[in-house]
């Protein structure tokens, strides 16, 4: 049984950084990251499997970096160079592999937390 604990997020104006932090108790073979920002539809940011391969949505790749340590059972992600068009509520999320990968599909998921909100202005 996966539970998840997030913290981080906030405001940041445009070209800072963030960082989000899950706490993941239990076993899962894909962790990742989605979020939704008012009016859309939810998305994926990024995902990582029990081998640290890692794997990001078009709109983050090179901004974005997702990692975690497996001892300790953290997830994070640093968010870099920000603007205005990432704000939104992020979310921890736990799923199976699918095909041996890690897909960052928010259908993928079949479970997440309650969110963090970041915004960028």
């Amino acid at each position: 049984h996966v539970q998840l604990v997030e913290s981080g997020g906030g405001s940041v104006q445009t070209g800072g950084s963030l960082g989000l932090t899950c706490t993941a108790s239990g076993d899962s073979y894909c962790l990742g990251w989605l979020r939704q920002a008012p009016g859309k539809e939810r998305e994926g940011v990024a995902a990582v499997d029990t081998d640290g391969v890692t794997s990001y949505g078009d709109s983050v790749k090179g901004r974005f970096t997702i990692s975690k340590n497996n001892a300790e059972h953290i997830l994070y992600l640093q968010m870099d160079r920000l603007n205005p068009e990432v704000t939104a509520m992020y979310y921890c999320a736990a799923g199976p592999l699918y095909g041996g990968a890690c897909p960052t599909a928010p259908a993928r998921y079949n479970l997440w937390d309650q969110g963090t909100q970041v915004t960028v202005s």
